[in-house]
């Protein structure tokens, strides 16, 4: 059973990296048809389009790899089904339950490595390409530091200590020069909303101007303030929750909980983060059933099928997802949805496939 096992693992993850390689490739295609309109913007060039392509990639590795797993899978099986070392396995004396748990165990491995790329690559990555994507189009100079986002606007350096998911400011300070670079106004406000037309509304401002050897202090509690900073330009700093770091979403949603603000939709992307390793193996146990009475069925209906079963699973967990959100549902019920009906799924499959 242990060369059994090992030889199984080893079809399996070699045909999950090659479907996981050619969906990547197919994404980074679309993605580089998707910034081809705006090549020749700002300083945006085909070397910066090609970059910003391949940062891109480990956020939809994380995001493909359950389907790659279940269409890989599907076919190893099939192609062992085909070629008779499937029912060879079988009459060995390994069980539907064996083989389960073997794939149980490569899905664990294949997990593993997602989650390692959702988290430690994935949100950096996708935050070093926004960067680059919006400096390179708008000429703006802008980076990430402990003292919070600092963006150059024309004679303004502007700093930024917090942004909140709701696109709200909080700690901003800019910093104004004259032509001749001398500072002549810095001003400081506790927090600030979006308003549309790269306007700002800012509260709690406190203004210091400087006149020859005069400063001159105003406070005032309303100010409408207009920037290139924009929400736009804030993805620098903040990613989606469901490409956040699930460190990143514990921190915040104990934020929100601890100034009573809602948190589901951040509780549900930290939930939907604990079941994506569920997930995977879910997808494998799934394929399963694919190579029962497979010897002479073709290996294209079954991976059709495969693919038809991954897009819905994609969807329907998108769907718990929203729907949780916008109907109050458990976040864990949301989250769990969509792995816990196709695992039911799959036993049933496979339940169905021993009787007969």
């Amino acid at each position: 059973m242990v060369v059994i096992s090992r030889y199984l693992r080893r079809e399996v993850y070699t045909t999950t990296a090659l479907v996981a390689g050619g969906l990547l490739g197919l994404f980074a295609l679309f993605d580089l048809i998707g910034e081809l309109d705006d090549m020749g913007e700002g300083s945006y060039s085909l070397r910066e389009m090609f970059l910003f392509v391949l940062l891109n990639m480990p956020g939809h590795l994380y995001g493909l790899l359950p389907v790659a797993a279940l269409i890989g899978t599907t076919f190893a099986l099939t192609q062992m089904a085909q070629q008779s070392e499937y029912t060879v396995i079988r009459a060995s004396g390994v069980s539907a339950l064996r083989m389960a748990l073997v794939l149980v165990r490569a899905g664990v491995i294949i997990a593993l490595v997602g989650v390692l790329v959702g988290e430690a690559v994935a949100p950096a990555a996708e935050r070093a390409a926004q960067a680059l994507r919006l400096q390179a189009k708008a000429a703006v100079v802008a980076q990430e530091f402990r003292s919070g986002l600092w963006v150059k606007d024309g004679n303004s350096f502007i700093n930024v200590a917090q942004v909140t998911p709701e696109l709200r400011l909080f700690g901003v300070r800019v910093y104004e020069f004259d032509a001749a670079w001398r500072l002549s106004r810095v001003w400081f406000a506790a927090q600030g909303a979006y308003v549309g037309d790269n306007r700002w509304q800012m509260e709690t401002v406190s203004e210091t101007r400087f006149d020859g050897n005069r400063a001159v202090v105003e406070r005032t509690p309303m100010r409408e303030w207009t920037s290139v900073l924009t929400p736009g330009l804030l993805t620098v700093l903040l990613v989606k929750p469901d490409a956040m770091s699930a460190a990143s979403l514990w921190e915040y949603v104990q934020h929100l909980r601890g100034s009573r603000q809602a948190a589901s939709r951040f509780e549900i992307a930290l939930w939907r983060k604990a079941a994506y390793p569920l997930g995977i193996v879910v997808m494998l146990v799934l394929a399963l059933p694919f190579a029962q009475q497979a010897r002479r069925a073709s290996a294209g209906p079954r991976v059709f099928a495969a693919i038809m079963l991954g897009l819905a699973f994609f969807f329907l967990n998108t769907l718990a997802s929203h729907a949780g959100w916008l109907y109050g549902w458990p976040p864990p019920l949301a989250a769990l949805l969509a792995p816990l009906a196709f695992l039911s799924v799959a036993v049933g499959l496979v339940a169905y496939f021993e009787r007969r």
